[in-house]
């Protein structure tokens, strides 16, 4: 048992690094695909059209902008707006101090940057005085973002251009001896265990774009994102498989070909995992295919769809190109077929099945019964009761996500159920009352931790799964359960009252700053800092502006009934206290003495 969790452990940790540098490139995907199609098109003398002024934007494109995006995503990803900034700065040093384009140099400045800030902001920001607040922000973001710009400039960037270079010699030395798709012995497996946008996006794009930016095109975009091996081991499950797998693969051959959502084969993989050799030769044999007939993309194919294969395919590879993806699928379905028709003790399993019989298992193993008695039941209902909110989580928060949010709401609609669905990826799960978070099972560990408090479902298909009519079926039977009566209650307090606060859930007092009013919040939150230090109080007082805020009961915000609507407009969960006059109302001191 211990040996298991630490297993989950290391995969955790190894998603969560993976999905780290792949959320500085997927939000980008589109400048980088623009860059690619401006080479594709406009870029003398290759080019479809050559064109010597458009030209022009090639250069910087690929040098300036995807660099300093990409530092920009990864400075927010660790430190929001301040990080964001930082990351900015830090990356424009990596990228002056070298000629080759820094897409790795950029992921490790931005959030290096945007990490040093945080710590000193953490340091130092409690410690400044009411009033001061805008000069410490401003200038220790300036003088840390300069440390860091010139830091780069003179350490990370002349160790990333070395690095660079080997990685390049390194890999145009495996294409020439055609070792490269050995690669895919690793990539395959690793793409079933939801480490697919982590390997292509992570990995191979920032390598592919600096070796297109040389050759004018690389196969390295096609490792991961070739729709092939899916589309093989699906057809197999077409001919040879049965029940829900065998009903199910046409649509999902689909959208895995043309959607480029490879996450929707995964399941049927791990439903049988002897079809990772499948996926593995086909994914071998594309990328020998791809080397050998002068296949490659001038920029990333995302979604790894075969429509996005054919659009961002550089002139003089689209042959090379189309017999990849067409020969990997046939070898993949060959073997898949192989295997499916020799696999004679689980033919009969379908995903519907192997998803009860898992549930039962676990149930099983924690001592549960397999039927709830009508009590439980009862409570099982309840339980949705709380549920103000549905957000699927893949690991990228784009492709198999959005379908299955689509797929739920579209029954909500039909049952009449008004909860929003909405999908993300899981690095941007935060934990929220009345939260249900439903994301597949190989990404349900990290979905807890980013999610303790909300109410979970793991699903091995995000495109068919039964419980999502369980999910209706109990939302629908919420309108049916019998409430005991209950006891007249007394009025509850009304919103902004001091009996509304739960006292011992908040950390930090704030006022609200507005342009308009920036003495008076200032003032006030001076006075409010004194009162408490003559009270022996502890918690940190601080004025802010409105959007700074976090949405968290541990924040306790003194408002005045002007600023009310405007505060819930913009926030549900944290705690505030309406008062007429921030400067002498009574009820600050009655807050000051509820106060820790």
């Amino acid at each position: 048992m211990a040996q298991a969790k630490k297993k989950s452990s290391i995969k955790v940790k190894v998603q969560k690094f993976g999905t780290a540098l792949s959320g500085m490139i997927m939000p980008n995907i589109g400048a980088i695909i623009a860059w690619g199609l401006t080479a594709a098109i406009f870029m003398a003398p290759n080019g479809w059209f050559p064109n010597k002024d458009i030209n022009n934007l090639v250069s910087p494109m690929l040098r300036y902008l995807l660099p300093l995006l990409i530092g920009y995503t990864g400075g927010r990803m660790v430190y929001e707006d301040r990080g964001s900034v930082a990351g900015a700065i830090g990356t424009l040093g990596v990228i002056v101090g070298t000629q080759q384009p820094m897409f790795l140099g950029a992921m490790i400045m931005g959030p290096l940057s945007a990490w040093v800030l945080k710590k000193c902001d953490q340091v130092f920001q409690d410690k400044i005085r009411s009033g001061f607040e805008m000069i410490y922000n401003n200038f220790s973001l300036g003088i840390l973002g300069m440390i860091a710009a010139i830091f780069a400039y003179f350490i990370i960037g002349p160790v990333m251009a070395w690095g660079s270079h080997w990685a390049s010699v390194g890999v145009d030395a495996i294409i020439r001896v055609h070792l490269l798709p050995l690669a895919n012995i690793i990539i395959e497996p690793a793409k079933v265990l939801f480490l697919n946008n982590a390997i292509g996006n992570g990995i191979l794009v920032p390598l592919g774009i600096e070796q297109a930016a040389t050759a004018g095109k690389s196969v390295l975009f096609l490792m991961e994102s070739n729709p092939g091996p899916g589309l093989g081991i699906l057809l197999a499950f077409m001919l040879f498989g049965k029940g829900t797998s065998k009903s199910s693969a046409p649509g999902a051959a689909i959208i895995e070909f043309f959607g480029g959502v490879h996450e929707i084969y995964f399941p049927y993989v791990l439903m049988k995992p002897a079809l990772i050799i499948a996926a593995i030769c086909g994914g071998v044999t594309g990328t020998f295919l791809f080397t050998l007939l002068g296949g490659g993309l001038k920029a990333a194919a995302s979604p790894g769809s075969i429509l996005a294969i054919l659009i961002v395919s550089a002139k003089g590879s689209y042959l090379g190109n189309i017999v990849g993806v067409l020969g990997a699928a046939v070898v993949s379905f060959i073997v898949a077929a192989i295997i499916l028709k020799r696999d004679k003790g689980n033919c009969t399993d379908d995903l519907a099945a192997k998803q009860k019989q898992m549930e039962a298992m676990k149930a099983e193993s924690k001592g549960q019964a397999t039927m709830l008695s009508e009590e439980n039941a009862h409570e099982s209902v309840k339980s949705y009761a709380n549920i103000q909110k549905v957000i699927f989580a893949c690991d990228a928060g784009m492709g198999s996500s959005a379908m299955g949010a689509s797929l739920l709401r579209d029954k909500f609609k039909k049952a009449g159920i008004k909860i929003p669905v909405t999908n993300t990826a899981v690095r941007n799960l935060k934990d929220e009352n009345g939260l249900l978070v439903i994301t597949q099972e190989e990404l349900a560990d990290r979905a807890l931790q980013k999610t303790p408090d909300a109410m979970h479902i793991s699903v091995g298909n995000f495109l068919s799964s039964p419980k999502y009519d369980t999910v209706v079926a109990n939302f629908k039977a919420l309108t049916q359960v019998e409430e005991k009566p209950k006891k007249s209650a007394k009025a509850e307090p009304k919103v902004g009252s001091i009996d509304n606060v739960d006292f011992n859930k908040v950390k930090e007092v704030d006022f609200i700053r507005h342009d308009q009013h920036l003495g008076t919040a200032t003032m006030a939150t001076s006075l409010f800092q004194d009162a408490m230090k003559n009270a022996g109080k502890t918690t940190p007082v601080k004025a802010i502006r409105i959007n700074e805020l976090d949405d968290d009961p541990s924040h306790l915000v003194i408002i005045s009934p002007a600023a009310k609507k405007t505060l819930a407009v913009r926030y549900s969960d944290i705690q505030t206290v309406v008062v007429n006059d921030l400067l002498q109302d009574k009820k600050l001191q009655e807050v000051i003495d509820k106060l820790q």
